[in-house]
């Protein structure tokens, strides 16, 4: 039960994060533990499947660097191991001239991230991309995409094992000691001894720092992101993905289009807080979870600054009416009855005590210990380059 290395969590970051350990050391002992009979359950067996250029995020940050270079590893790795995606391009689209300095904003921003084949829309050209989107204005994106990150997942999880490390399901951490100079993982199946540890715990991420003995710097708050299937004989009003743009003045990035790797194509997601961590449903209540949610305070201030914003996904979430509402600004023909049901996934948002949201990577460093507790989109694009500078950590500090 000894290792170089443990792994907390086996969603695409941790799978990720192994994987490129073995990648640079082959010789390393490698153990990934994931609560779950499976791999990929939540956050990323729960998202839209979209690989992301790095558009949307301001230049020099975590983000914004290791998205450019993770779609480039994440697109190589689909071709070596066959795993379906397809860089099909997205539009993000101007409703209106008020959204117009926006969209500049967004371009130059583009430019300065190193997004190649950037074209900026007028509108008559977005119909060319996308027939029935109307817009004031544009940016097609050609370098983005859709992807099976589930697929990729497995494929991570048998590379790994065939490079010698070990994944153990249905085994759920409980606590993590230190002791002389290495850590103890104790578990629901075992205790196993690790020279490091690497939390990439999601949902459950600040729990795993306070696991550890360590008290964590943010909470996490769980919104769920709610969507809706376009139906099948309504399915040509998009083609691939049309997005809005960015309202600096609100935390979310609001509804838009994609179209699945697989076939069909959905809508949303909104973000209204989750009565659960896990909890995909309005019906799924954790009174654990929502007890923590409701007496932080950060979460009140988020409230307190965001009210109407916070009402109207509510209000969203409640109206099919009105969420369709919300789809009309980028595609006017979409109607009520064109909208059936889809799924949900909950987001683990990061949160400071002044109720300001983590946006950017989050990592909480100690002696021998790593944890990853803010991990946003696009981490699931950039995990392969998140993994390797995880992975350059740890071999800094086991040097």
């Amino acid at each position: 039960m000894n290792y170089d290395l443990v792994v907390v969590g086996g969603g695409i970051v941790g799978l990720a994060t192994a994987f490129q350990l073995l990648e640079t050391r082959p010789k390393m002992r490698v153990l990934l533990i994931e609560k779950e009979p499976r791999l990929a359950v939540h956050q990323t067996g729960n998202n839209s499947g979209v690989l992301h250029a790095g558009l949307y995020y301001k230049p020099g940050t975590e983000k914004a660097r290791l998205s450019v270079s993770g779609l480039q590893q994440m697109i190589a790795f689909c071709r070596e191991h066959d795993v379906a995606h397809e860089q099909c391009g997205k539009i993000v689209v101007a409703t209106d001239e008020r959204e117009l300095p926006r969209l500049e904003n967004l371009w130059q921003r583009g430019i300065a991230n190193g997004l190649r084949g950037l074209r900026k829309l007028t509108p008559e050209q977005i119909k060319e991309i996308e027939p029935h989107a109307a817009g004031t204005a544009a940016i097609h994106v050609p370098q983005e995409g859709i992807v099976d990150y589930p697929a990729v997942c497995e494929k991570l999880g048998e590379l790994i094992r065939k490079k010698g490390g070990e994944i153990r399901l249905n085994t759920r951490l409980h606590k993590l000691v230190s002791n002389s100079g290495r850590w103890i993982a104790e578990t629901s199946a075992d205790e196993f001894h690790s020279r490091f540890v690497v939390t990439c715990g999601g949902l459950h991420s600040d729990r795993l720092v306070r696991a550890s003995g360590q008290k964590p710097s943010a909470k996490i708050i769980p919104f769920r992101g709610e969507y809706y299937q376009i139906k099948k004989e309504r399915q040509h009003l998009v083609r691939n993905l049309i997005y809005p743009m960015p309202d600096p003045k609100f935390p979310f990035l609001g509804v838009h289009f994609t179209r699945l790797i697989h076939g069909g194509v959905e809508a949303g997601p909104n973000a209204v807080l989750a009565f659960a961590r896990e909890g995909y449903r309005w019906s799924t209540i954790n009174v654990r979870d929502l007890a923590e949610s409701l007496c932080f305070p950060g979460l009140w201030k988020f409230l307190a600054a965001y009210p109407s914003m916070c009402g109207y996904e509510i209000r969203r979430s409640l109206s099919k009416r009105e969420f369709c509402r919300s789809l009309q600004k980028l595609v006017p023909e979409i109607r009520e009855d064109d909208l059936e049901t889809g799924g949900s996934g909950v987001r683990a948002q990061a949160m400071m005590p002044d109720g300001k949201l983590v946006e950017d990577f989050h990592f909480e460093e100690q002696p021998g210990i790593l944890h990853v507790v803010n991990a946003p989109s696009p981490a699931a694009t950039a995990s392969l380059a998140i993994g390797e500078k995880i992975a350059g950590r740890v071999l800094g500090q086991l040097n």
